[in-house]
């Protein structure tokens, strides 16, 4: 089985490079912090992201603040997922048990996040059940990669419907709705951004697959 760099392992991020992200990690790798738990405090961002979706719901006069509010705790869950990395490697904090922190979270904090985002569509049907759908494709395209490398491939973080793709598309579907409920009193922002994730992951999942079969029938020379 080849070999591959653990720096290379990781999603490939131009914000790594910029200062402010570089100053942030630094006085991070100061404090008595883990990039361990860096990693689980993305779990919690996610989960108040869901309960801002819920709330969406259960307090539909605040709908647009709680709309904000979920977009806010995406952004803070991504910000998790780009100080672990720098904390461990460039701060020089990793652990041999770093990668299942880095891994097992994700994994939890996609479908709270997704699912949550279907439960607070209410002006057309079938809002969950695409919640639920992008969902289970997001955690796909995470298991086919971690496939392909226990196989002996690298790390694929092609999208288009990478985690950080998903993501942004909740984000600013989030304040699209905000502004559509303010405005119009609908959701129609939200359900169409879950369907662009389904198909984008479905597309995701076989470049990725293709690509990992590819590799492992015809590695590259040594």
């Amino acid at each position: 089985m080849q070999s591959h760099d653990p720096q290379d392992a990781r999603r490939p991020l131009k914000v790594r490079s910029n200062p402010l992200s570089k100053n942030i990690a630094i006085w991070l790798s100061r404090k008595s912090i883990t990039p361990n738990q860096i990693s689980i405090m993305s779990i919690v961002f996610a989960a108040l992201s869901a309960f801002g979706f819920v709330m969406s719901v259960l307090q539909i006069e605040y709908r647009v603040l709680w709309m904000i509010i979920a977009a806010l705790f995406i952004q803070m869950r991504l910000l998790c997922n780009l100080f672990d990395g720098m904390v461990a490697i460039e701060g020089g904090k990793s652990t041999a048990s770093g990668e299942l922190f880095n891994d097992i979270p994700d994994r939890i904090s996609d479908p709270l996040i997704i699912i949550a985002a279907g439960y607070s569509v209410l002006s057309l049907d079938l809002g969950l059940e695409l919640g639920g759908l992008a969902a289970m494709l997001a955690i796909l395209t995470a298991y086919v990669r971690t496939l392909a490398v226990s196989m002996g491939a690298p790390s694929n973080f092609t999208g288009p419907m990478a985690k950080q793709h998903r993501m942004a598309l909740l984000t600013v579907s989030s304040i699209a709705v905000a502004i559509e409920h303010y405005i119009w009193q609908h959701d129609y922002v939200m359900w169409a951004a879950l369907l662009i994730m389904i198909l984008g992951c479905i597309w995701t999942l076989f470049r990725r697959t293709r690509m990992a079969y590819q590799y492992l029938e015809h590695p590259p020379e040594l």
